[in-house]
């Protein structure tokens, strides 16, 4: 798909096919499209945790998430949980913070890496869903994430069974200053 066509077509979708699911092949190639994201010195800090039998999904639905992003995410086949090691991103080799962002490089970077991710997602005919409301305690539990890294997202995949509309986008003219 040209990019343009794959950054205007992709949405927040709800509502995903329950009989098509998406194998650990089809998951592979999306997360290593996100890993060529730049990364603060190449750190390449992002984590991520995929879970697809339906045993582990409807627990960690029911265990991490609320009602309405349980709902949300109900028949998606896949969910890939977010994370990047603290400390590593914005951090100088003895550990300090090169300024006042800190962690927020790694978040930066993860974000980054998302951004691709849910787009190349797109790309192969896929729909994502990015939820940032999910109980970080209980997910570190569930999947055995240490204290190392930051929780950041829960991201649903499948295929869609819906094209929600594109909400109002803001304008250049309405966000960029040019000097």
């Amino acid at each position: 798909m040209e990019f343009q066509k794959v950054i205007e077509s992709r949405r927040s979708v709800r509502k995903y096919d329950p009989a098509k699911k998406v194998d650990e092949a089809t998951v592979k190639v999306i997360i290593d499209a996100a890993v060529l994201a730049p990364s603060w010195k190449n750190f390449q800090s992002a984590r991520y945790y995929v879970i697809r039998s339906e045993e582990s999904l409807t627990k960690f639905k029911q265990a991490c998430l609320p009602p309405f992003n349980a709902n949300s995410s109900a028949d998606a086949p896949v969910l890939i949980i977010t994370a990047f090691v603290k400390n590593s991103s914005g951090f100088d080799p003895s550990g300090e913070p090169v300024n006042e962002l800190g962690n927020g490089w790694g978040l930066y970077d993860l974000g980054l890496h998302n951004g691709i991710l849910i787009l190349k997602a797109k790309d192969m005919g896929l729909d994502t869903l990015v939820m940032g409301i999910r109980d970080a305690d209980k997910i570190r539990e569930m999947l055995s994430i240490g204290d190392d890294e930051m929780i950041v997202s829960v991201i649903a995949l499948g295929y869609g069974t819906q094209e929600p509309k594109m909400p109002k986008r803001k304008a250049a003219e309405e966000i960029a200053k040019f000097f």
